[in-house]
């Protein structure tokens, strides 16, 4: 009876001998990680969803959808110079998907899942999942969605001192919206208000449909501006796409719902899209630098494996890395990647889909690469291991050399050399926002545990008093039984997982494989 039972296990599990993609170790079997979403609370990064290779890689390795979610545990504890990471999985119900984005409310301790395409091209309807930190668990907000859909590779943002969450265009197709089979672009921007637990549209710059920009959180300006970037433009009939103009960037002003738009000049950046960006700020905030990394062609291409500071006030676009001082020969392109400041110094640059190479992203690492931004490592080097006591910016020299001051700012160059395009957004950088103080609307223990368990969609309640001889006769009475059965699916893991590496072909990618080639750099 027992071995009938174990053979119908085994054969409810792996069906004609075919093992799960979803087997392998997250961190031992892991090579390569795109079109991932990244926050960071409490010192803490989480990495949620986007496309897998598993090693060994070849040109025709499967794209998997990551349907675990990676959290760093702690940017304090050590890998090889990058934070150690550690898998925890989530229920089968949360959405796993690529080109979404995390809106973090580091006061309520809970991380936002929005947008995104499912992987299997199977979407389903839009609802509000959160991961509460606290309790580890995943669950549905009870927000109102309607007429929101869930849009991907948009330009997402929080602006934390507001509890907002802000995302700006982004493409509604059949992988993000069950039955929208043409797709579009979008003009609008949907904002989430994590306090009133609402959505409301905001009306973009214009009515020109975009997707796969950038989009940054400035303090300055009355309450606070939001500076976008990059990417692609769809015509209005949604015919054609082309690219968004690097000299092209538009400011929206948080405080009066107001968009502006400037021309910026220097060394503008080649057309790019699904790249990823960091903003950071002098000490005297006469300057706000937002570090632009990699990204994929418009049209055709490998991309892009290069480093531009956008400066503000001046508009003035930077070339940080490589420069001809750099002794840099070619560099590895790559895009739909994340890219997170920490404390303003550093920016941990994670994953991303390689164009011309076919190893592995350092997978001892998991894809980490740390740039520097102010260089202030003992090499004075732009890439560098990451360094947890870092929690200062300096100006680099690449940057002030052009604007003006020197490390902790000073600039003199505090205006567009082509004038500002409209006077208005001159008195928003003639000002600075002051974070607000918040306080939580839930009651948040002294300290939050480290997560330890499967994230599971709704929360379990605790045993009560008449239930727990239940569960108690249960379990001893069903212990050895317990066991047999997981020696007996082990097995059939172990025997299925061999026959299929042995025999099972791979199908073809989605997209071809590619890797970084150094430890701490492209």
């Amino acid at each position: 009876m027992l071995n009938s039972f174990l053979l119908l296990s085994c054969l409810l599990l792996f069906n004609d001998g075919r093992v799960s993609a979803q087997q392998e170790d997250p961190l031992k079997d892991f090579c390569r990680l795109f079109g991932h979403s990244t926050t960071v609370v409490d010192r803490k990064q989480y990495i949620d969803g986007g496309l897998v290779n598993w090693s060994p890689v070849s040109a025709s390795s499967t794209n998997y959808t990551s349907k675990k979610l990676s959290y760093a545990r702690g940017l304090d504890e050590d890998n090889l110079g990058f934070p150690q990471q550690s898998i925890l999985a989530k229920n089968e119900s949360v959405p796993s998907v690529h080109g979404g984005v995390l809106w973090a409310d580091e006061v309520n301790k809970v991380v936002y899942q929005y947008g995104g395409e499912y992987g299997d091209g199977k979407p389903e309807d839009f609802n509000l999942w959160y991961y509460d930190i606290i309790y580890n668990t995943w669950n549905i907000s009870n927000v109102s969605t309607t007429d929101v859909y869930r849009a991907s590779w948009g330009a997402g943002v929080t602006v934390p001192d507001k509890a907002q969450g802000y995302y700006y265009g982004g493409w509604l197709n059949n992988a993000s919206v069950p039955g929208y089979n043409t797709p579009i672009a979008l003009s609008n921007m949907l904002v989430y208000d994590m306090v009133s637990n609402s959505f409301r549209n905001q009306s973009g710059p214009d009515d020109v449909p975009r997707a796969e920009g950038s989009m940054l959180y400035l303090p300055a300006g009355d309450s606070g501006i939001l500076v976008y970037f990059g990417g692609l433009e769809q015509d209005t009939d949604n015919s054609t796409d082309s690219a968004e103009r690097g000299m092209d960037i538009w400011v929206y002003s948080i405080g009066d719902n107001l968009w502006y738009k400037q021309t910026a000049t220097g060394d503008v950046p080649e057309q790019r899209r699904r790249f990823c960006a960091g903003a950071t700020w002098a000490e005297d905030r006469s300057s706000y630098n937002i570090y632009l990394y990699g990204g994929a062609s418009v049209g055709e291409g490998l991309g892009f494996g290069d480093v531009y500071v956008l400066s503000l006030p001046s508009f003035t676009w930077i070339k940080y890395w490589p420069r001809p001082e750099d002794d840099v020969g070619t560099t590895n392109p790559h895009h739909s990647l994340s890219c997170d400041v920490i404390k303003g110094s550093q920016m941990i640059i994670m994953g991303g889909h390689f164009t011309n190479f076919t190893d592995c992203d350092v997978p001892t690492i998991y894809a980490q690469h740390g740039l520097d931004l102010g260089k202030q490592n003992a090499e004075g080097s732009k890439w560098a291991q990451f360094n947890p006591n870092l929690t200062t910016y300096q100006v680099p020299n690449e940057i002030h050399e052009t604007i003006g001051g020197g490390p902790t700012g000073g600039a003199t160059l505090l205006a567009p050399t082509g004038g500002w395009g409209e006077r208005d957004l001159s008195v928003q950088f003639g000002r600075t926002v002051a974070a607000a103080t918040r306080t939580p609307t839930r009651s948040i223990p002294n300290t939050s545990s480290t997560p330890t368990t499967t994230f599971t969609s709704t929360p379990s309640p605790p045993p009560t008093s008449s239930n727990k001889s239940v569960i108690l006769g249960g379990a001893i009475g069903g212990a050895l039984g317990g066991l047999l059965l997981v020696a007996g699916i082990g097995f059939c893991v172990l025997f299925y997982r061999r026959k299929a590496s042995r025999n099972t072909p791979r199908p073809p990618s989605e997209l071809p494989a590619q890797s970084f080639a150094d430890l701490k750099s492209p």
